[in-house]
């Protein structure tokens, strides 16, 4: 059986909805807390490729630090990947993998893209 990973936040309501899409669909998961500091620039960058995503296209721009440091920042994209691994709150989720396959999970359905 195929084994996803997701990129969660369980303090945000659509990475948990995912979480639940997925126990439904009694599909094998790894958690990853990408909020404790433990992704590295190679891992997001190999992320970002399998979502076929510039780094900027993923960053949340409502939140609170990009409108303080970055909203009209001009950044190369090396630039926008340590911003995400140095403010993870950056990083647009959930993120579900399954293989060389990743979806945004917003919304949940978008799962399925990818199933």
């Amino acid at each position: 059986m195929a084994n996803f990973k997701i990129y969660h936040n369980p303090r945000c309501s659509k990475s948990r909805m995912a979480l639940k899409y997925l126990d439904e669909k009694n599909k094998s998961y790894e958690v990853v807390d990408y909020q404790d500091g433990s992704l590295t620039a190679a891992e997001l960058s190999d992320v970002l490729s399998k979502l076929s995503m510039s780094p900027k296209e993923l960053i949340r721009k409502g939140e609170a630090i990009y409108k303080e440091l970055f909203k009209n920042a001009q950044l190369t994209d090396k630039e926008w990947v340590d911003a995400m691994i140095n403010y993870p709150k950056l990083i647009e989720r959930p993120i579900v993998i399954l293989g060389q396959k990743a979806v945004v999970a917003r919304p949940t359905e978008k799962i399925s893209e990818i199933l």
